[in-house]
């Protein structure tokens, strides 16, 4: 037996290890297309795009993975079928659990280490990938003049352009407006043409302008009231550079991000879930026990006896309203009630306010409790799809990249739905996070029973022919009830 599980270990690898990098590839290409007007027009280096094409292909693991074990499962057992190779092993009286028990013992290894993965890693790759998403969304778009619109893109000048020549990148017909100095549209420049470049180093614009005038007023400049100086410059070539500090890449203290549900394991998030139930419950009590104490009683005018008499008459609760009533004269009574509207008011008002901030940390609660249970589920997954790609390969018998994949993805695409549907019910609170999240798990767990105990029965589930005469029975049947008829 150990010639068949080094054969079947052999037979499942190379399929898993290739769909793999193929889910990762198109999981990575997914992220590009989602996130490409972030990245493009920035100047970012080599080694930074890089580095974040890592952290993020490092966070899509745990969603590559079981998109790869359902690949190459149904790949693996789909190519055996094709071939022959599992009737011939059931000929020779070998069941199909026993073909499948080291793939079960390597999927159970793996679902562990996909775990782990979440667990240690995944918290660190989010991390670093978030804080390095969030600088590139802040980095500075690196300058792009279109024709007639006024760019602010360069802090410090406001540039227009009236035509742009596409094959040489001659600009005609060019209006700069200078601020650097934050006093206004003091100096301007008129140009019939000229060229804006980015240096190599992506820190300085070199601006080189042909046939035109610089106005300058000096007395905005100077902020003279007296005399207003002005200055114009012909010029039939002028040459400055602009510095682009703003261009340059500054990377966020990633402090600002660690307690973000995303970036900790499962030790942190429940010490996170502990601190919000306390806080969350000390705010409540507090909130009820000082709505009662400065919202249920308030007294009506500050003349001390009648103080008292509202003091004794309320003491807790009002036991005789009748009486309290009548020791008020209709003056006292009408100021009484227009207080007690304003204090009812106040106390809604911030009744309301601790509403939205229980709202807020129940919120924050059901998200760190959803990414607890993630860290499970899509571990979890990997063992799932194995158990419904290896007896679905065996019935299909189909390797290849064929059929096996069309099949693959309907069923990732339908358990990708049902997961995101779950987690939105989870975080807007329909449903609890546990059941928000292994909602999936639990509709697709008994796919993977029934088709593994087919495929082991040698059940006809998937044959045209089986269902053909399921039809021609049902029609022979309702044909001769026609005839006793």
């Amino acid at each position: 037996m150990k010639k068949l599980h080094l054969f079947m270990l052999k037979s499942f690898v190379g399929p898993f290890v290739a769909t793999f990098f193929i889910s990762m590839f198109v999981l990575i290409m997914q992220f590009l297309w989602r996130y490409i007007d972030d990245l493009v027009g920035k100047g970012l280096e080599g080694h930074v795009i890089s580095h974040l094409l890592f952290y993020v292909s490092m966070t899509l693991v745990p969603m590559g993975l079981p998109l790869a074990v359902l690949l190459a499962s149904i790949m693996t057992f789909g190519a055996m079928g094709e071939n022959y190779e599992l009737t011939a092993m059931k000929a020779a009286g070998i069941s199909l659990y026993r073909i499948m028990k080291p793939l079960i013992v390597l999927i159970v290894i793996l679902t562990i280490g996909a775990f782990f993965f979440s667990n240690n890693v995944l918290p660190y790759a989010n991390l670093k990938a978030s804080s390095l998403l969030y600088d590139i969304k802040r980095q500075k778009p690196e300058l792009s003049l279109k024709e007639g619109v006024f760019i602010n893109d360069i802090d410090g000048y406001s540039i227009k352009v009236d035509k742009i020549d596409k094959k040489t990148g001659m600009m005609y017909g060019m209006l700069i407006y200078n601020h650097t100095d934050r006093a206004g549209n003091y100096e301007v420049t008129i140009a019939d043409s000229g060229i804006m470049e980015a240096d190599p180093t992506g820190l300085f614009m070199e601006v080189e302008l042909y046939h035109g005038y610089t106005y300058t007023d000096e007395g905005m400049k100077t902020n003279n009231k007296k005399t207003y100086p002005f200055r114009r410059v012909r010029f039939d070539k002028q040459f400055f550079v602009i510095p682009l500090s703003g261009n340059e890449l500054k990377r966020s203290d990633e402090d600002l991000f660690k307690n973000s549900y995303g970036m900790l394991n499962i030790r942190q998030l429940d010490s996170m879930v502990n601190t919000l139930n306390l806080r969350l419950g000390s705010r409540k009590q507090g909130v009820a026990v000082g709505l009662i104490r400065d919202s249920y009683v308030k007294r009506v005018d500050r003349n001390p006896k009648r103080d008292s008499v509202i003091q004794q008459e309320t003491q807790g609760q009002v036991k005789d309203l009748d009486s309290l009533r009548m020791s008020l004269d209709s003056e006292e009574w009408k100021n009484a009630m227009e207080q007690a509207v304003q204090f009812a008011r106040n106390a809604q008002t911030h009744h309301r306010n601790d509403l939205m901030i229980n709202d807020r940390d129940e919120e924050a609660i059901r998200k760190y409790n959803i990414e607890w249970h993630r860290k499970f589920t899509l571990s979890f997954a990997c063992f799932i799809f194995f158990f419904i790609g290896a007896p679905l390969g065996g019935i299909i018998r189909k390797g290849g990249l064929g059929a096996p994949v069309v099949v693959s993805i309907f069923l990732f695409i339908v358990y990708y739905i049902i997961w995101m549907m779950g987690e939105r019910a989870a975080r807007e609170g329909v449903l609890e996070p546990w059941q928000g999240m292994w909602i999936s798990s639990v509709i697709l767990l008994p796919l993977g029973a029934i088709l593994t105990y087919t495929a082991m029965t040698d059940s006809a589930v998937m044959s045209s022919e089986s269902y053909a005469n399921f039809i021609k029975k049902i029609v022979g049947f309702f044909k001769k009830k026609e005839k006793n008829a």
